[in-house]
């Protein structure tokens, strides 16, 4: 979806992750990177200053065995630049589940410039539940080994070797593997080495670009073993010139034969079985009500499992792709992404068929062309079981509203798992019944000293609706503050916000609701004349008039449309109070069709008071591209209106 706003839009889009760098920000400060190459991301710096820290050797080494057992060891030899990246490194951490995976730290050692060596010593190392878990003991096997660096300096050189390995995994023998170089200029040199047994018959693919330094032949290897080895050096100018938009793998590497042999072994551990079928019937039971439709009963189940069952942020597969029973998850009130859609099918199966459990990956479109492999899904989505009708669910965002999909997962192809699947690779459709719709409401007034104090309402149902429910949940009400600033930037309010109330996220049946109060000191220069001020409004957001493209299915050629987003409504008010004496000249208000959207605006004075308002309707979610041109003027009407402004002229004496 290309629109960039309609006041929560595209300038939303933008405030989303604006919103979302403060919810990150304060979840980050207290969370620990996960390994190594999460360490690498979390010392980014930006494009114009030094790097905190340059990686001068990144060298990871993989041995897979027969029976699926493996044993990961990564050697990191880091340049400390400045006091950034001493705090940026002064933890190491590493996630792993001790159910079937050890980490070991066996070096972890400071060079001075002077010479000195200083290595750490194994008291600082500790191994602690992962912050996620703390409070869901169920999940106390997934941990994070951590070690702290103490008196890192700039011009140090940080070395240190992890080993990780893996033995009786629930998938096993079945293993797979991603690998992406860096291409952040962070890495100097790096090195990354394969050893995978013949007898296997893994399926390795890599990328064109970044061929291994050899390839390797099992005939002739004497040991039965296959090996591939990459070393790649950088020398970057900067890191914008170096970034690469590429989200595929370099390598991957996989023993599932097909995607429909990897769908039967998740199949096997993740659809629950009828174990707790009575117990979880009573429960179903009294969550639906008796007389009403099919639709109200499955919205009933998800409101539970959704809201009720607390999310255990944890990432795909962090449990080994293995679930907890039901009935266990229902009584502790929590469960993981994959144990919530295990109770979800539990309650729901009898009463509605079969759910289905779909992967989905939130930055590639994975598909069937791919290799079978889970490391590029990161969202699980649940399927009803209606066996006429079925729609898509996302059960572990608790605030998000039955059937809403995010954006970001919205039009992506899912890896679907269960029973009655007739085809593994559908595509995820929000189907959220209620229209998108936002409406802003203005109410303000101009002293004679030209500051601006307004009251501004927000109620928004749809995509923007989902972000905005996620942004105030995961906030601290004593931060709602700073997350209302945020929002009234975006949307081009200035000033000091205050006041800052919303409707429960978890309210998920009504639009969302947000209201703040701003103060604006010097909004309006008497002294100029003549004086003019803007509609106090939002700018509407509008769909980039660009073509793209699609494979049609029916004809050798790309399909060539307009992207205009999901349809929706927007509406915008204003009102606005002068001091006595003072008039105004209106702008002359607009109105534009088209068949696939509609705009007006009007603006009024009566009295002292100012009145605008603008309606935004998009109708179409895209148009061909052959009609650019009408898009183009349709869109520039718009823009124009925006420009219009009020004159002032005040009578008063100063």
């Amino acid at each position: 979806m290309k629109r960039s706003g309609v006041f929560v839009s595209y300038t939303l889009r933008i405030s989303a992750a604006l919103v979302f760098s403060i919810i990150v920000s304060a979840y980050s400060n207290s969370q620990v990177a996960k390994n190594p190459e999460r360490n690498i991301e979390a010392s980014r710096p930006a494009e114009t200053e030094k790097n905190a820290a340059q990686i001068e050797l990144l060298e990871t080494k993989y041995r897979f065995e027969t029976n699926g057992d493996s044993r990961k060891e990564v050697r990191t030899r880091v340049r400390i630049n400045n006091e950034l990246g001493a705090r940026q490194f002064a933890r190491l951490s590493f996630d792993f589940n001790r159910s079937f995976q050890s980490v070991e730290i066996p070096q972890v050692r400071i060079t001075h410039p002077s010479g000195g060596i200083a290595d750490i010593l194994p008291s600082a190392i500790t191994d602690n539940p992962n912050p996620a878990v703390v409070d869901a003991p169920a999940y106390h096997d997934v941990r994070v080994k951590s070690v702290r660096i103490l008196g890192l300096q700039p011009e140090d050189l940080l070395e240190y070797r992890v080993i990780t390995t893996t033995t009786h995994h629930p998938l096993a023998p079945d293993f797979w593997l991603d690998h992406t170089f860096d291409r952040s200029c962070l890495v100097s040199n790096e090195s990354f080495q394969l050893d995978l047994p013949a007898s296997a018959n893994t399926n390795v693919r890599y990328n064109p670009k970044t061929p291994p330094d050899s390839t390797p032949s099992s005939a002739s290897s004497t040991d039965q073993r296959i090996h591939y080895q990459w070393t790649r050096s950088q020398t970057c100018v900067s890191i914008a010139a170096s970034t690469s938009a590429q989200h595929k793998p370099d390598v991957t590497v996989t023993t599932f034969t097909s995607w429909n042999r990897l769908a039967t072994r998740l199949a096997a551990v993740l659809i629950p079985t009828d174990d707790d079928s009575r117990e979880l019937r009573e429960k179903a039971a009294s969550l639906m009500v008796p007389d009403s439709d099919a639709n109200s009963k499955i919205s009933d189940l998800y409101d539970f499992v959704s809201q009720r069952i607390h999310t255990v942020d944890l990432p795909i597969g962090a449990s080994g792709f293995t679930i907890r029973r039901p009935a266990e998850t229902l009584a502790s009130g929590y469960g993981s992404p994959e144990d919530k859609f295990a109770l979800f099918a539990a309650l729901a199966n009898n009463s509605f068929g079969p759910a289905r459990i779909g992967f989905v990956s939130s930055t590639d479109q994975v598909s069937e062309a791919d290799l079978p492999s889970l490391a590029n899904f990161d969202h699980l989505l649940t399927m009803s079981g209606y066996p006429s009708v079925n729609f898509w669910m996302d059960l572990n965002i608790e605030v998000a509203p039955f059937r809403m999909i995010a954006e970001k997962f919205n039009r992506k192809t899912a890896f679907v798992v269960g029973p009655a699947v007739q085809d593994r690779w559908q595509l995820v459709l929000s189907s959220f019944p209620s229209r998108a719709k936002q409406k802003v409401a203005v109410a303000g007034a101009i002293d004679v000293d030209g500051s601006l104090t307004a009251k501004v309402s927000y109620a928004i149902r749809g995509d923007n609706e989902l972000i905005l429910r996620l942004a105030f949940h995961q906030t601290k009400r004593d931060k709602w503050k700073e997350v209302a600033q945020v929002l009234a930037i975006s949307d081009g309010f200035r000033g000091d916000v205050k006041n800052v109330t919303a409707s429960d996220p978890y309210a998920t049946k009504e639009p969302f609701a947000i209201e703040y109060e701003i103060y604006q000191a010097k909004f309006v220069d008497w002294s100029k004349k003549p004086t003019r001020i803007p509609a106090l409004l939002p700018a509407p957001g509008l769909p980039d008039a660009t073509p793209a493209s699609r494979a049609d299915p029916t004809s050798t050629s790309a399909q060539k449309f307009i992207d205009l987003g999901t349809p929706l409504e927007v509406e915008l008010e204003a009102s606005v109070k002068l001091p006595e004496g003072t008039t105004a000249q209106t702008p002359i208000g607009t109105s534009v069709e088209r068949d696939y959207a509609t705009f007006s605006a009007r603006y009024s004075a009566q009295g002292n008071t100012l009145r605008a308002i603008r309606k935004l309707h998009f109708i179409s979610p895209e148009i061909p591209a052959t009609r650019v041109a009408d898009l183009k003027a349709f869109l520039h009407a718009v823009q124009a209106d925006q420009t219009q402004l009020f004159t002032l002229q005040q009578q008063l004496a100063k």
